[in-house]
């Protein structure tokens, strides 16, 4: 059982308690002090709603239908009808990570004390994570503009014991049994507490949280991977040296350049050995491995900033401002989001790029610096690794394809009144199958390397300490090496959960110690 506890307070939260919430099952508990903020802000809303003028969110219609005053005797059922009408996604399940980030990252602006709903409600969006229910949310229905609106919508949905549910152990059921199952009461909403709950960019910043932890396990698993490479094409480290990197004073490619200088250090492999002719530098996509890599590292801390920003953010419209007003805004739009998400997609279609690149030279005979061609063990009967390079290049195809950015486009919504809308929750959804084909790219580059490097240490050099171990946890983990022709896609699979579930790191840093 995870006994890990998050307290949501007033002020925000972070990174890690979002990912220990989303992935790890965290429990959720509303401080005393969220609490009061959250009752405070309540108690200005039902001043307002007993008023006769109208406030948008309380008593009027939503969108276009803001002109409609909406009588007090209609309110619960304008909040009702608000949820079910807007829960209207369709396609596939989002995976249960994504929804619990984004029922705990809604639940973080609701406890903001700027939203205006009961205390009840906030704890219930609690009770709810802890039991370990997830609602059903459909792959297609948010514009990233005026929120996630679908998606949130399918969350509340459960919390009022409407549509269906995921329980913790994986069944689908109608929501309003796994709440009973619970002894959880559905939540009556009241003015406001609708609106409230799913006005807000909550999806796409959970799915560029996970994206930014994911991507940096992955970029120094490119960083070991280029090394290993560099050492099977008897390439030169020299270029690593930090002098050269302080020149062009970028924070990431001193970072990439920096692990790949740890990985390599005591190989004798390195500086051109063996060679027929002599080499005065090497490849771009040897020699720029921390160029590129590095600038991915710029851009994912670049991206980190935003999602720092917005988890410190209240995203609603109308808000509840401390001094009583509830005034309309723009806050809610993906913008800011959304353009970090396409370009965290771009950056990793180019590390993908010039991972793939590496990997053919490995391949190659004539660029490979005396390696069998395709790494085969009697080539022309074997055809080696020929085929995962083709798998790779679909992989690196596919990221290409993702990197064209959503938020350039728009697709005006609401009868025009949401004319401009950001597209970032379908940036968000791309950026995660670019990660996972990043992640299969990278692997690929390991067991192509790892198989040159073990066949010039059959020849007596001798490789890295680093890479020795990265050779023999690999092996360890299912990744076979040097041989005659099998069924490869179980030894590829066995390499993309090695540098998944970080053994790939964990054993290069066994030796180096931590890597950037």
């Amino acid at each position: 059982m995870n006994m890990h506890t998050v307290v949501v307070e007033t002020s925000g939260t972070s990174a890690e308690d979002v990912l220990a919430v989303a992935r790890d099952a965290a429990r959720v508990e509303l401080s005393q002090k969220t609490v009061a903020a959250i009752a405070a802000a309540r108690g200005f809303v039902e001043d307002l709603a007993a008023k006769p003028e109208p406030v948008y969110g309380i008593s009027t219609g939503f969108g276009a239908l803001a002109v409609r005053h909406i009588s007090p005797g209609l309110r619960a059922q304008l909040q009702r009808n608000i949820v079910r009408s807007h829960a209207a996604g369709m396609g596939p399940r989002v995976e249960r990570e994504v929804v619990r980030a984004l029922m705990f990252l809604r639940l973080k602006t609701v406890a903001s004390g700027h939203t205006g709903v009961r205390p009840e409600v906030a704890q219930t969006m609690a009770d709810v994570l802890n039991a370990g229910i997830t609602p059903v949310v459909h792959e297609y229905g948010s514009l990233g503009c005026s929120g996630d609106l679908a998606p949130l919508s399918h969350c509340a949905l459960t919390l009022i014991g409407e549509g269906d549910a995921e329980g913790p152990d994986g069944t689908v059921a109608p929501a309003g049994e796994l709440l009973a199952a619970h002894g959880i009461a559905p939540v009556e909403l009241r003015e406001k507490e609708g609106l409230a709950l799913l006005n807000g960019t909550d999806g796409m910043l959970g799915m560029l949280l996970m994206a930014c932890a994911d991507l940096a396990r992955l970029l120094t698993s490119a960083d070991i991977t280029a090394a290993l490479t560099l050492e099977g094409l008897l390439g030169t480290d020299r270029v690593l040296a930090p002098e050269l990197h302080a020149i062009r004073p970028h924070p990431g490619q001193a970072a990439s350049a920096a692990n790949m200088r740890k990985v390599l250090a005591g190989s004798t492999l390195t500086g051109h050995l063996q060679d027929d002719a002599p080499r005065v530098q090497d490849a771009y996509s040897v020699r720029c491995a921390p160029q590129v890599a590095g600038a991915v590292r710029d851009t994912l801390a670049h991206a980190r900033t935003v999602a720092d920003r917005e988890l410190a953010a209240a995203v609603d419209n109308p808000v509840v401002l401390s001094d009583g007003r509830i005034e309309s805004n723009g806050n809610f739009h993906g913008a800011p989001v959304g353009y970090v998400l396409d370009f965290l997609a771009i950056a990793a279609a180019d590390l993908g790029s010039i991972t793939e690149r590496r990997t053919d030279r490995l391949l190659d005979k004539n660029r490979s610096h005396g390696l069998p061609p395709f790494l085969a063990h009697d080539a022309g009967v074997d055809s080696g690794l020929m085929i995962a390079q083709y798998t790779q290049a679909a992989l690196v195809h596919e990221l290409k394809r993702l990197a064209v950015p959503s938020s350039v486009d728009s697709i005006p919504s609401s009868a025009m009144q949401e004319d401009h809308v950001s597209m970032g929750w379908s940036a968000a959804r791309k950026l995660r199958t670019a990660v996972d084909g990043l992640t299969r790219i990278v692997a690929i580059e390991l067991y192509a390397a790892a198989r040159a490097v073990e066949l010039r240490a059959s020849d007596g050099a001798r490789p890295a300490p680093a890479s020795r171990a990265v050779l023999a946890a690999a092996r360890d983990a299912g990744v076979r090496g040097a041989g005659e022709d099998r069924f490869l896609a179980p030894d590829m699979a066995a390499a993309e959960d090695f540098v998944r579930g970080g053994g790939l790191v964990a054993a290069a840093e066994s030796v180096t110690g931590p890597l950037s």
